[in-house]
């Protein structure tokens, strides 16, 4: 069940246009510091983005290496260049190396003049980095199965849980769970082979949340969707559609990975998440959506590989699978994209047409305007907007522009239905918004 994504040529050099972020992500770093794309791919023993868009779609094997200390080594040579001139490994001379700053362990200088003109930046975001650097590596135990926790039933109604201060006081005690994660046999593997001093117990303890909140951040967000539309879970089974799911959504993914739903709402008669995007990653989750009722008390997740106007004329309007009760997108950046055209345009337009609720989160307060706008000008209806209570703690770097504030996976929200023109229905008691918005 394939959707028709544009074909892919032998090779090509990333751009702003198409409809895979990643290329976008690509550009966007050679556009800071050129050649850095050319860098990691060689790093990841690739010769060109199309193969790298080849491995991930599984269609080669490139990116294996032959052990661990070569893998986060070359991990963090993908972050080495001049912060302040922009200079790579193979543009100084020669005897000369890059050094790192030696209080985040993230950054890196070609001269100390260099690093003296870029303290006064680096200064007011040294600190954060050094978060960073240490998150990136502890991240690698999502893939080990060693993350995420395990989490405790709710013991407060959903309503009364509107923030991570309220769902940390409902499970406890964390540092039992936190501490079995920090003496895993994977955790040591980590650390004995990463270019960096294994941190203090109470700094991974910190890691180790901030990485879990990013995986919660996205279950946490789908219900906070589902109560600011006023759906109600106990009464039918909900369908909700992830469109642009891609590699952070789907590589890796678990049969699993929304159960915080079912946490959420005890009891509820049926959660469907269809996962939707050109960039889905085959795995468990790749299996046909359902046409019926799912499983009560229990979240089914599906995926669909394609762009996700086609992907509801080819199974929703065919009846393949069930017409959505909400459609959310983690990060969509249509506002960035030349591809918005061919890719996000007609799907932000059924979305429209079909009045169907939507919610998307942002990574910070810019995207959410630039967002903003655009819907804006296509005449959404917007009901409200502001920042994710249920935002990621993990900080993200802007990996050529280290020297800027971080942004935060799912930091912002807004949500819509229908024309702006379009009528407001009266609302039941129990849609009420639970967020100043």
């Amino acid at each position: 069940m394939s959707g028709q994504i544009p074909a892919l040529p032998e090779s090509f050099a990333p751009g702003i246009d198409g409809v895979f972020s990643d290329r976008i992500g690509f550009y966007s770093l050679d556009s800071n510091v050129p050649g850095l794309s050319k860098v990691i791919l060689n790093k990841l023993n690739m010769k060109d983005y199309g193969e790298y868009r080849a491995a991930i779609e599984g269609n080669t094997k490139g990116g294996a290496f032959r052990n661990y200390k070569e893998m986060f080594q070359k991990m963090e040579e993908t972050f080495q260049f001049c912060a302040s001139c922009n200079k790579l490994p193979e543009h100084l001379s020669e005897g000369q190396t890059l050094k790192r700053c030696v209080k985040c362990l993230n950054v890196y200088y070609c001269t100390k003049e260099c690093q003296k003109k870029d303290w006064p930046q680096h200064k007011m975001f040294c600190k954060k980095l050094r978060l960073v650097a240490v998150d990136r590596l502890v991240e690698w135990l999502m893939f080990t199965g060693d993350l995420p926790l395990t989490t405790d039933k709710w013991s407060l109604p959903a309503a009364e849980v509107n923030g991570w201060d309220d769902w940390l006081a409902i499970q406890g005690n964390l540092t039992p769970r936190l501490d079995a994660i920090l003496s895993s046999t994977n955790m040591g593997v980590l650390w004995e082979n990463a270019s960096r001093p294994r941190p203090e117990d109470a700094d991974l303890r910190e890691s180790v949340w901030r990485v879990e909140s990013e995986f919660l951040s996205r279950a946490l967000s789908v219900g906070m969707a589902i109560r600011l539309f006023g759906l109600d879970p106990y009464f039918k089974p909900l369908t909700i559609h992830l469109a642009g799911a891609g590699l952070n959504e789907t590589m890796g993914a678990r049969l699993t990975d929304f159960d915080e739903l079912d946490r959420m709402f005890p009891g509820h008669k049926g959660l469907e998440v269809v996962m939707v995007g050109p960039e889905v990653v085959d795995g468990p989750i790749m299996r046909p959506p359902l046409t019926n009722f799912g499983p009560k008390t229990k979240t089914f997740i599906s995926a669909y590989k394609g762009l996700y106007h086609q992907f509801y004329e080819d199974m929703v309007e065919t009846e393949k699978a069930a017409k959505p009760d909400l459609v959310v997108g983690f990060h969509p950046g249509f506002h960035a994209t030349q591809g918005l055209g061919e890719g996000w345009l007609p799907s932000l337009l059924l979305l429209r047409d079909f009045n169907i609720p939507s919610f998307f989160t942002m990574f910070n307060e810019m995207e959410l305007n630039c967002s903003l706008q655009i819907l804006s000008e296509l005449e959404m209806h917007i009901k409200g907007s502001g920042p994710n209570p249920f935002s990621s703690q993990k900080p993200e770097q802007i990996q050529a522009c280290p020297n800027k504030p971080p942004s935060y996976c799912n930091s912002h929200f807004l949500y819509f239905q229908g024309l702006l023109e379009q009528e407001e229905l009266e609302q039941p008691d129990n849609s009420r918004t639970y967020w100043q918005v």
